[in-house]
């Protein structure tokens, strides 16, 4: 556990909340928690989890099989059917996940450095994280004692009315790129509407998911109301997916996946919401502030290092201002800073794999035999850690793959655009629609932009900027329902209707 101690005592004095995230990980393997219980895999296999920084070995987790899933669907079915969660009130389910947001916020420093060593990012990064987990927590507890039903107009002879029910037991699958509040964004409203479930972190990133566990344990929600299963996807997310005793699934990651996900759900008509990929125009027009537009387009494409889906990785800039704006952009983005995810001065952490090293680097060498300028950087930074430093492409025409295809990193394509029209078709030309930003001073164009712009989000003048009431989800092939906001209630919900002869 060396490594570990360095990575984090290297970039100065040790925090007590980091000497506790420590102290976590070092406390044992990381098991599965089924009905209430920490449990090895019925396998007995474990994995490895690692950390992108440094390249060390930070802890040993259950791998999870088939045979797990059966256990945990069923815990998760005993769990819904029992009074101790689905005959309290409301009220109660709010005071739940309250207690929940309390917790996540007391150890919010040891979570922020769990984050920071098992995904990469900065500590800076992973502290914002953290406070939006628990602000999500906080949003749905609000909402458990507002989830409405209707009534409906009729003769005196008929009362006829609506209710909405929980789902029942919920799979939930995320990715690895923001493991907790992911996880925050998935449970917290299928919490709030009555709903157990079984969760699957990602097998790169599943320590903050585990200690969130805990924590939600440790507040006191009954025994197998929330189950988490590690494991691989091509196993675990599989079974869950196709799982018969599963009434609904949601899904973050990748569009392929996305597919895999809808196939395997079609034998009991499960009901799924997914969020997938992106390729998200930022367009930039002559009449923005541009000091601001350059600021915010270089944080989007390199924010967590670039590995976010609806990443601002296809800058939109009109041919007027774009040498300015590209210029910018160079300078912005050169001086980030890569390294350690504890230095207080670092912006870019590594990527989370090396295997995601080397497909960031491929696209890059795309970049370049397809005849795109490399205007930045392009190169791996040191030889440990899974380091890419921010780059940049100019003159990109948008049918280039690296304009095209979701890289996952700090990748930027800059293309250009003569009016309105343009800028509306090479954004609509991609098969994403996860997210979009328009910068501009004028009102009407703003507005006629964002009508037109087929994307699930769209940000202006500003980008990735988010809040809990804020939806997430996607147009084409970014997926479809949405997270967050009032349609997370939807989301985990069904409604009845009633008719009573009187």
């Amino acid at each position: 556990m060396s490594g570990i101690q360095s990575a984090t005592i290297g970039a100065g004095v040790m925090l007590p909340g980091q000497s506790r995230a420590l102290d976590w990980i070092r406390s044992g393997k990381k098991q599965l928690l089924i009905g209430g219980q920490w449990v090895a895999a019925a396998s007995g296999k474990t994995f490895e989890t690692i950390n992108p920084a440094t390249e060390e070995v930070l802890t040993q987790v259950a791998e999870a099989d088939t045979q797990d899933v059966d256990a945990a669907v069923a815990a998760a079915r005993r769990a819904f059917e029992g009074p101790s969660w689905s005959g309290i009130s409301p009220h109660e389910r709010g005071r739940y996940l309250t207690k929940i947001a309390d917790a996540i916020e007391a150890h919010a420093e040891e979570l922020a450095a769990i984050e920071s060593l098992d995904i990469g990012a900065p500590l800076s990064f992973t502290r914002g994280q953290v406070a939006a987990t628990a602000e999500r927590f906080r949003y749905y507890a609000g909402w458990t004692s507002k989830i409405y039903g209707t009534t409906n107009a009729s003769d005196a002879s008929r009362f006829i009315y609506m209710v909405r029910e929980p789902m029942g037991v919920c799979a939930l699958i995320n990715a690895w790129n923001f493991p907790l509040v992911m996880a925050a964004s998935k449970l917290a409203p299928a919490l709030a509407c009555g709903n157990t479930m079984v969760l699957k972190p990602a097998e790169q990133s599943p320590l903050t998911t585990l200690r969130l566990a805990e924590l939600i344990q440790e507040a006191g929600v009954p025994d197998g109301v929330v189950n988490v299963l590690q494991g691989y996807g091509a196993v675990v997310g599989a079974a869950m997916a196709a799982h018969p005793d599963v009434d609904k699934i949601a899904f973050t990651g990748s569009t392929a996946v996305g597919r895999s996900i809808v196939q395997a759900s079609a034998g009991n008509m499960k009901k799924a919401t997914l969020e997938l990929g992106g390729k998200s125009p930022n367009i930039i027009f002559a009449d923005a502030d541009l000091a601001k537009a350059i600021k915010a387009s270089a944080q989007a494409f390199c924010r967590n290092s670039g590995q976010i889906c609806s990443a601002g990785t296809r800058l939109l800039v009109h041919e007027s201002v774009y040498d300015e704006v590209k210029a910018g952009i160079v300078a912005a983005a050169a001086g980030f800073k890569v390294g350690s995810p504890f230095a207080s001065d670092t912006d870019l952490g590594p990527l989370i794999s090396a295997r995601q090293m080397d497909r960031v680097l491929s696209y890059i060498d795309t970049g370049r035999k397809e005849g795109a300028e490399l205007a930045l950087g392009g190169s791996r930074v040191g030889k440990t850690g899974f380091f890419v430093e921010p780059t940049v492409f100019a003159n990109v025409a948008n049918d280039m793959t690296i304009a095209r295809e979701e890289i996952f990193g700090p990748v930027l394509s800059i293309i250009k655009f003569k009016d309105e029209a343009d800028a509306i078709a090479q954004a609509n030309d991609t098969t994403y629609g996860l997210a979009a930003a328009v910068w501009t001073r004028d009102v009407s164009r703003a507005h006629r932009m964002m009508r037109a712009i087929k994307s699930g989000r769209v940000w202006i003048n500003t980008y990735a900027e988010g809040d809990p009431v804020m939806a997430i989800g996607g147009y084409k092939q970014s997926g479809y329902g949405r997270e967050m906001g009032a349609e997370s209630i939807d989301a985990y919900t069904q409604t009845k209707s009633v008719l009573m002869r009187l």
